[in-house]
């Protein structure tokens, strides 16, 4: 991928002055693989024994295990031999997409137990691309968006704020993550049309969502994990995770006003640039805004009554209730809903929506499967995102890196032992993108070794959570980062150009709230 680097002249005019190549997202992720497939030869594999109650590793059980040709034959061993060790990389990627996870851990696709790969995912990014293009198509999409524009157009800012809020809050009370991929199409010409960059949009989905993740307060599916796993109540250290999230999403919302408001004083600032598709998009968004027809009203209607049964699905209302008020939730929810009926409701929605527009029978099929081929870009991203970890996790090297990061936190201070948590968690929510995964991994042994120090097992579960929230703004391992990158048509480089700092400021406000918590515990 190519761009161009532009400079400001002496008389303020854009300079278009070198041409900078960086690899697409397909490369970053492929090169990602061959560096962790390498590193696999040279890092020791090795397992932990499995609490059989819990299904999580046992503190100070962990064993190394030789390579096959150097033991006798039926004892526990991995074969790292180059041509395994090659089958494990050819075979990476499509397990990626519908590998299944066996007893003992290994992903393959002859394996018997639970679906690895993200099929599921990956379907549901087809089905968001088949009903975001059916509704574009309708002009219901660009009439509405003009008609927001043109009502926020004076107050971008207060429509910034709003947004953030609500994904944040998502993000702190169910984990709204992988979710918000849907939302990607939408804010871009939202973004553009108030003269911001594809920067902010994203930005708006990332931080704020993202933001939420970190600092979870009753979200199951990383607090809940993790207070499980170390035996204490959800509702144990939540006044400080509360805190923390007022924090740290009043800094998103303030990082992104900054970048936005300095973007719109001056296109030459934005790190992706305005270029005259865009410029032109945003443009045609707010002039000569035609009214809403009945059809684009109904359709409308329809787009945001299946993002509210998406939303109403997704999140888990018994456990939320319960860990915030402990109460049983009072209204009817779904026994089953995830990215399987997900995907179903948007192609049923797709459908829906070509027929309330007119486009017929062959009109509707014709869109849904071109949406649906302009979204398979970012499906496959998602894939090649799953099979780095596919990788990990055939080498047996996940817990290698688990017990390197129990010897750091081992023996270590109270006051040092939560910024050390926060600091081993790094490394292992870049292994393990996925909150839930991660929390299970570590915390059965990082919740004793708290017991150690004399921290309240709480601050273990915040450090977890917060590391990684961290690295999920930005690892390419994340299959949000990478899909929602190439939904919204951003370098990854670009945004971490954006992103970096941000991360850094987090960083430090965490670590700062967890030594004082751990203090005060």
């Amino acid at each position: 991928m190519t761009a161009s680097v532009a400079t400001r002249s002496r008389d303020g005019r854009a300079v278009e002055q070198k041409r900078v190549w960086f690899p697409t997202a397909f490369t970053v992720l492929a090169i990602v693989l061959l560096v962790v497939w390498v590193a696999s030869f040279a890092i020791p594999s090795g397992t932990y024994a499995i609490d059989p109650e819990t299904g999580g590793p046992i503190p100070g059980s962990y064993e190394e295990l030789p390579s096959c040709g150097s033991v006798a034959e039926g004892a526990a061993c991995v074969d790292k031999s180059f041509v395994t060790q090659f089958s494990r990389l050819w075979d990476a990627t499509p397990n990626g997409l519908y590998g299944v996870q066996g007893a003992g851990g290994q992903i393959g696709q002859w394996e018997e137990g639970f679906l690895y790969g993200s099929a599921q995912i990956f379907l549901f990014v087809l089905a968001v691309g088949a009903f975001i293009t059916a509704a574009m198509k309708s002009g219901a999409i660009q009439t509405g968006i003009g008609r927001l524009t043109m009502r926020f157009r004076g107050s971008g800012t207060a429509l910034i704020v709003v947004l953030m809020l609500i994904f944040a809050l998502g993000g702190t009370t169910y984990g709204m993550w992988e979710e918000t991929l849907g939302f990607f199409p939408l804010l871009v010409p939202l973004a553009l049309a108030l003269g911001y960059d594809r920067i902010v949009a994203v930005a708006m989905i990332f931080l704020g969502a993202g933001t939420g993740v970190l600092a979870s307060t009753v979200n199951p599916f990383a607090t809940g994990v993790a207070s499980d796993a170390a035996g204490i109540s959800v509702g144990d250290g939540i006044l400080l995770r509360v805190l923390l999230w007022i924090v740290l999403v009043g800094v998103a919302i303030g990082y992104v006003l900054w970048y936005a408001h300095r973007v719109k004083a001056d296109h030459t600032k934005s790190i992706v640039g305005i270029s005259e598709a865009d410029a032109a998009e945003s443009h045609g968004l707010i002039t000569d805004v035609a009214p809403l027809t009945g059809r684009h009203k109904a359709i409308l209607a329809l787009f945001f009554l299946s993002f509210a049964v998406l939303i109403y699905g997704f999140i888990p209302w018994e456990d939320v209730t319960q860990n915030l008020v402990s109460r049983s939730w009072p209204l009817p929810t779904f026994n089953d809903f995830y990215f399987t009926e997900a995907s179903m409701l948007f192609i049923v929605a797709a459908v829906a929506i070509g027929l309330i527009a007119g486009m017929g029978e062959s009109g509707t099929v014709n869109t849904i499967v071109s949406g649906a081929g302009d979204f398979l870009g970012a499906a496959l991203i998602i894939v090649l995102a799953r099979g780095i970890t596919v990788v990990m996790q055939n080498t047996t090297i996940t817990d290698t890196i688990l017990h390197w990061s129990e010897e750091a936190v081992s023996g270590t201070s109270s006051g040092m032992f939560a910024v050390l948590a926060l600091i081993v968690n790094l490394p292992l929510a870049f292994l393990v993108p996925s909150s839930s995964g991660h929390a299970a991994l570590v915390m059965p042994i990082l919740a004793p070794m708290a017991d150690f120090a004399s921290v309240d097992r709480s601050i273990a579960v915040t450090a977890y959570q917060s590391a990684s929230g961290i690295i999920n703004y930005i690892t390419p391992t994340a299959a949000v980062v990478m899909g929602g990158l190439t939904l919204a048509k951003v370098r990854y480089d670009h945004y971490l150009r954006f992103a970096l700092p941000f991360v850094a400021i987090v960083l430090v406000i965490t670590g700062g709230f967890l030594a004082v918590g751990s203090a005060l515990a």
